[in-house]
Order: structure tokens, then sequence, then C-alpha cells
């Protein structure tokens, strides 16, 4: 399967991820404990690598940051001139 870039990334929710996380005070490991405590079973090294724009993001996943993040699932996707 090929994988398309957005921008030189995996995926376009990674840096909105990472900021909203920092606003919350979270580190990486608070937010993949939380993340796995809603019942996604991601580790610190995946929330990493997704801030980082190196993995894809499903959407499915997606729900579960909205979720945790406390933000609605398109404050998520916004669009980075």
């Amino acid at each position: 399967m090929k994988l398309y870039k957005y921008r030189g990334r995996s995926n376009a929710s990674g840096r909105k991820i990472r900021e909203l996380r920092e606003a919350a005070g979270m580190s990486q490991e608070e937010l993949a404990a939380k993340i796995q405590l809603a019942g996604l079973n991601l580790n610190q090294k995946a929330i990493s690598r997704i801030e980082t724009g190196e993995r894809v993001v499903p959407d499915f996943e997606l729900l579960y940051f909205s979720e945790v993040l406390g933000v609605p699932i398109d404050a998520l996707l916004i669009r980075e001139e």
C-alpha cells in the first residue's frame, strides 16, 4: 500500500495533538496512559511518532485523541497555511 505524505508528514494532526497535549500540561507518557485507559493501546513512542509526523493516524485513533484531549475531532485537523 502506498502512503501519501501531507507536506512531508504522514499525518495532518500530529502538530495539533502536540499543541493540545502541551497546553493540557501532559507529557507524552501521560497522554499515552490516558489513551490506553480509554481503550486504545498506544505507547509513548507511538505518540512521539505521531507528533513528529512519522506515523499515520487512522481515523478511529482520532476519536480517542479527541475524547482524551477534550476537543471536537475537527479541532485535530486544522489545515496549516
